[in-house]
């Protein structure tokens, strides 16, 4: 099976002026970064803040381009610096963080997501409500939320609406950044549960970015780990979990706290011993 994406030697740096009291230089956000990704399949890139996770899911989605290096799109070569054709605009699509802050409070949700078709289909008006309609039960709203605005959802269900609006044009692929960390943690886990049940029906491929391994474990098929705009590992969750290369990963996951049971009760009896012996 053909790659949906493909990504060699990626890079992106950015130049920061001098001042008074700095001189000019250079960031290196990401560097020689390369996968692969097939379709129907999650790739989760996990890091630490400020490690290049966001400005990799600004380069795959097509808002930033890349210093050097390729992407291949359906095994098309990408390149953006004249503005993003519209054919090609159609295959990736992104779904942001914050629900709150990627609806516009002043359209109705119609049209947020009827918007998609207009600007890149020829698709009739009647056609778009339709497909709205359904793209709306899909996601597990009903089709009387058409008329209404964004402040009238909970966070959850914005979320909804922006996974909603993001398969409008049935893309190739998403890019969902750091989607449920805004999320209480029962929203956080229907929302999981709609995207993988959304990806078993459209057979969807997903960029996963996040921090947080307890999700990353339950959604990717991949895991890439990135530490300082570089790739230090990357292999299948059940390699990257269960036993892990380089000593980032290592760390990475020593310092994630673990929420199961058994690890609770054992932290709570290190307390109790703690304080007997503080005693």
């Amino acid at each position: 099976m053909s790659p949906v994406l493909e990504v060699s030697n990626l890079t992106r740096d950015y130049h920061v002026g001098g001042s008074l009291f700095r001189r000019a230089h250079t960031v290196h956000a990401v560097k020689g970064v390369s996968f692969s990704l097939e379709k129907g399949r999650t790739l989760a890139v996990v890091g630490e803040s400020g490690c290049g996770k966001s400005t990799l899911a600004r380069m795959v989605t097509l808002i930033d381009p890349p210093t050097s290096g390729d992407i291949l799109i359906d095994g098309e070569k990408v390149d953006i610096t004249h503005g993003v054709p519209k054919q090609l605009r159609r295959k990736v699509q992104i779904v942001f963080q914050n629900p709150y802050g990627s609806l516009n409070p002043r359209q109705k949700i119609g049209d947020v997501l009827t918007e998609p078709l207009l600007l890149n289909t020829d698709m009739p008006a009647a056609q778009r409500r339709e497909r709205a309609y359904e793209m709306l039960v899909k996601v597990g709203l009903e089709p009387e939320h058409f008329n209404r605005y964004p402040h009238m959802f909970s966070g959850g269900q914005r979320q909804r609406i922006a996974i909603a609006r993001a398969l409008m044009l049935n893309p190739s692929f998403l890019v969902l950044d750091e989607p449920v960390s805004a999320l209480d943690l029962s929203v956080q886990a229907q929302i999981l549960n709609l995207l993988a049940d959304l990806q078993d029906e459209f057979e969807l491929t997903y960029v996963f970015i996040s921090h947080d391994l307890s999700v990353v474990r339950y959604i990717a098929d991949e895991v890439m780990v990135m530490y300082f705009g570089e790739v230090v590992e990357h292999g299948s969750r059940d390699a990257v979990f269960g036993d892990p290369q380089h000593d980032y990963t290592k760390t990475l996951f020593t310092a994630t706290p673990r929420a199961d049971v058994e690890s609770i009760r054992a932290r709570l009896a290190r307390k109790a011993q703690l304080a007997e012996v503080s005693a």
